[in-house]
Formats: C-alpha cells, structure tokens, sequence
C-alpha cells in the first residue's frame, strides 16, 4: 500500500515533507503486538459464531482493509491531505490486525512438521500480492485512473475474504493456559483487594491477554528466552539493513536505469524469492529447522559480501541478475527457515500475541540500524557498507549454532499444541 500511496501523492503534486509524514503509517505493523491480545482472547459478535475466531478476525480486519482502500479512492489527497492520512490508517491497522489473525491461523491449522510448507505459501501469496498491489495499481492508475486502481485494489480483497469463507476453522483450545491463569488472578484479586467477583473476574481475564503470553513464554523456556529473543532480533538485520540503500546503489552508483533495476530486481527477484522459499520448505522438511536457519543466517551474510564484489566492477545486466538472484534465494531459504521456527514456538493459547511478538521484534532492529545506512554510505562509500552489512550478520550465525546444540532442551521445552492432531511432528535438529 505505502509505495503505491507515495507514487499517488507524489503523481499529484503532493510535497515531498508531506509524503515522508505518510510514511509513519507503516509503524502500525511494528507495533501491532500492542492489540494481539485483543485478537487472540476476544470475541466478535455473530461473526464468531458463524465462522470461528481466526476466520472471523480475518474477514473483520478485510472488511476495514476494502473500506479503507475504496474511501481512499474518492478523497483528494491535495484538497483532504488529512482525510487521507485517516483512510490510510484505517487500512494499516486492519492490515497489520489481519496479518495478527492469518499468523495465527497458519500456525493452528496444521503442526509443526509442515509449518515449513505453508510458511512458503504464506510467502508466494505476499509476493504475489506486491506485485498486484505495485505494478498492478500502477498501470491501472496510468491506464485509468488513481480512483479505479484504488477500487480495483478494495475490490480484490474480495478474493481473500471468499478464500476465508471456505477454508476451515482450526479445531484448537485457545483458552486452556490463559483460563488457568485468568481464574488464579481472579481468586487472588478477590483475596487480596476484596474486589467485586465481576471485576475481579475483569482483572482476571486482562491480565491473562496481555500478561499471559509473554509469562507463557519466558516459564516454557526460562534463560533460553533471552537467547531466543536475541535470535529474533538479530536474525534479518543484515538482509533489512542492507536492503534500505539497494536501489539507490543500483541506479546512483552503478546508472542502471528504472527498467533495469525493475527487470531484475522485482520480477526476476520475485520468481527466484519463491524458488528459495520453496528450497527452504522442503530442506526445512528434510534437515530440521535449525539446522536451516544456520544456513540461512550464513547465505545471507555471505551474499551481502557478493555486493561488495559488484560495487568493485562495472555496471554488468549479468552480474546484477546472478548477485540478485543469490541475494533473493538465499532471503526465501532464511525467511521460511525463521517462520517455520517462530512458528514452532508459539503457544496454541496465545498463538496470536506471542506470533506478533516475535515478527515485531524482528523487524524493529533492523529498520532502526537501517535508518543509518545512508551516513554510513556518504561517509566510506558503498562497498564499506555492504561489508558493515556482512558482518552484522554474524551474531545472528553464532546463536544459530548455539540454538542447534541446544536442540534437545528446546525440544523438550517446545509447546505441544493440542490443535494439530493430523499431523504427526517430527523433531530431527
């Protein structure tokens, strides 16, 4: 959404400070651990009833997400700058509560054994989808106009909400842990405070959303959480970091043209991205996903290496497309790897909140880092960078290779999730 709404505000006139401000809309998805609770412990009205609590969060959060884009598409960003803002809001948050929602539900509705496989999905279906939402709502935009590409766009959520209509619901008890706890704060509440059962039922069931998860956690895996969470947060720096000055390292220092860089980067980058998340499935399968994200880990800080090599020789179509093409299929082969582990380690009780932990916790680090990129760029130069790119790939390596010799203790630590009763699980790291 963000890059097409920068190109719309940029095509009409719209000044640059304005668009930058519009850019703060994507901090929705960093932050969306904040309302993960509310998605994993309550209740939609009617909609629960009819199609479940994954299901009917998705299609709540897809219903904001067609509003949104079709409110967009009659509001005049140069007239209403701040009626848009509010329209692209409404969007981020039911995005960012939907991605809550589908984590959720990818991780419940089968074990852990083919997390791999739908994390692969999970990834063709994203790609898919920027490719649509980018290079599709701009031709319909040059072709017709901002308005119907914003209505085309808010009509093709219809796709995803007939997709929900017929898949199942998860057969998961999403209440088990969070009732236990909610009920001993309940009696302790009403012991120590003397407060009435209701509210002390209230403070019960708070605490048992936003406390609950994160107390889940760090009981299951006691000291080895903190190893987790450095793993988490450590674990994409490299590959974001890198990744905020790539196109301008392709079209100001190396002078290949938009279409160039379109060519190879998006659409041949996006066929070799789904060749390394399909590699990375079936290898995640075979190996064991640890031993998997070891390997990604060391693909990615080694072909950040490979663009040091690129900015040492003359700009080459070729070697562009073989250096992307190594950048792209080892992102699929770790990116996978990371979903399919973050996957395993969630609980069925809060799958939500604690799934919406770690995928804020591992993108935050890297923007942050990332937003230095350019000083480091005008101060030593590209080649410099990606080496400082490389080697921040390191620490994420070596608690790889400590997460694998602690195999077994995860393993025995690892939550068995009463939801995934068709498929047997298979632990071989």
């Amino acid at each position: 959404m963000f890059s097409t709404l920068n190109a719309r505000l940029a095509d009409v006139g719209v000044e640059t400070a304005t668009i930058g401000f519009f850019s703060w809309l994507g901090i929705t998805y960093s932050i969306k651990v904040f309302w993960a609770p509310v998605v994993d412990r309550l209740k939609l009205p009617l909609l629960d009833r009819l199609l479940g609590k994954r299901r009917s969060w998705i299609i709540f959060a897809q219903a904001g997400i067609a509003t949104g884009l079709y409110l967009m598409a009659h509001v005049d960003a140069t007239v209403a700058p701040e009626m848009m803002a509010l329209c692209g809001l409404l969007v981020a948050f039911s995005s960012a509560t939907q991605d809550v929602a589908i984590d959720a539900y990818r991780i419940e509705i089968a074990g852990e054994r083919l997390q791999a496989a739908l994390a692969a999905t999970y990834i063709f279906g994203y790609r898919l989808a920027l490719l649509v939402a980018g290079a599709g709502a701009l031709y319909l935009a040059e072709f017709w106009s901002w308005q119907v590409s914003y209505e085309v766009m808010a009509a093709l959520v219809g796709v995803g909400a007939l997709t929900v209509l017929i898949v199942r619901e998860p057969r998961v008890n999403h209440f088990a842990a969070a009732q236990d706890i909610a009920h001993k704060i309940e009696q302790e509440a009403g012991k120590r405070t003397h407060l009435h059962p209701r509210l002390a039922r209230l403070v019960g069931w708070f605490y048992a959303a936003v406390a609950g998860p994160f107390l889940d956690f760090f009981r299951r895996y006691k000291e080895l959480a903190i190893a987790i969470l450095l793993m988490v947060a450590v674990y994409r720096i490299a590959d974001i970091a890198m990744g905020v000055m790539a196109n301008p390292f392709y079209l100001d220092f190396m002078g290949f043209s938009k279409t160039e860089v379109a060519d190879v980067t998006k659409i041949f980058g996006f066929f070799m991205t789904i060749a390394g998340s399909l590699l990375g499935g079936v290898m995640v399968v075979r190996y064991g996903v640890r031993r998997i994200l070891l390997l990604g880990a060391i693909l990615t800080a080694a072909t950040n290496l490979l663009f040091v090599l690129l900015a040492q020789y003359p700009p080459n179509l070729v070697t562009l497309a073989a250096v992307v093409s190594a950048d792209n299929l080892s992102g699929g082969i770790a990116n996978v790897a990371l979903i399919a582990w973050l996957s395993s380690m969630t609980s069925a009780s809060f799958t939500a909140t604690q799934y919406a932990l770690f995928s804020s916790l591992m993108t935050l680090p890297g923007k942050f880092l990332g937003g230095f990129s350019g000083i480091v760029v005008a101060g030593f130069g590209y080649a410099e960078f990606f080496l400082v790119s490389a080697v921040m790939g390191v620490p994420a390596v070596l608690l790889a290779m400590f997460l694998i010799r602690q195999g077994r203790r995860l393993d025995a630590l690892a939550p068995r999730n009463e939801a995934q009763p068709d498929t047997q699980e298979r632990r071989s790291d």
